[in-house]
């Protein structure tokens, strides 16, 4: 039986969970001395992409950054730590949320600084979606996060259909306009 028939055994979220510090060099600021949102950006992608590959044990694709929200400026010389986890599990897809601290390494002082959502895909080696292993939320944290990633599906997929809809009548007026010449 292939990867893509067989479902696999639940994980807890536990199980899912990363982290990832680094500290923050000139290279990856801007002309203010403050973290480039890109590079915080590529850091999420990969924090999440390491909770994906727990979850799912297969290769994974981003397949978007759901929602990213930047709280406050991290600086030079910073300590910057992401934590990840899935939030919750479907067909081949995983929703994982990320949260960013920055740590000022001369005071101490932590601070949340960021938070994102992110969808992976499992994949198989020709790139074809796989199914991913249920999700087992075991906390009332992790019910609440369960649940609210349901709720951003539903609103991701309506968003699309909506663009979906706009390229469509789009691309029906700019038909009949060349008919019309």
């Amino acid at each position: 039986m292939s990867t893509t028939e067989t479902k696999p055994t639940a994980r807890t979220v536990a199980s899912t969970q990363s982290e990832m510090t680094e500290i923050v060099l000139p290279n990856d600021t801007n002309t203010l001395g403050n973290l480039l949102g890109g590079r915080l950006m590529h850091f999420i992608d990969l924090t999440g992409a390491m909770a994906a590959y727990r979850h799912s044990r297969s290769y994974i694709v981003t397949a978007a950054m759901d929602h990213i929200d930047f709280i406050r400026p991290v600086h030079l010389g910073d300590l910057v730590t992401l934590k990840s986890s899935v939030n919750r599990a479907f067909t081949s897809s995983m929703e994982v949320g990320v949260k960013v601290w920055a740590e000022n390494t001369q005071t101490g002082i932590h601070c949340h600084v960021a938070s994102a959502y992110l969808v992976f895909v499992a994949i198989d080696q020709s790139g074809r979606p796989v199914r991913v292993p249920e999700l087992i939320p075991e906390t009332a944290n992790e019910q609440r996060r369960y649940a609210d990633a349901l709720l951003r599906r539903e609103h991701r997929e309506a968003e699309s259909v909506r663009r979906k809809q706009e390229r469509h009548a789009t691309a029906a007026l700019e038909a009949a306009s060349i008919a019309a010449k």
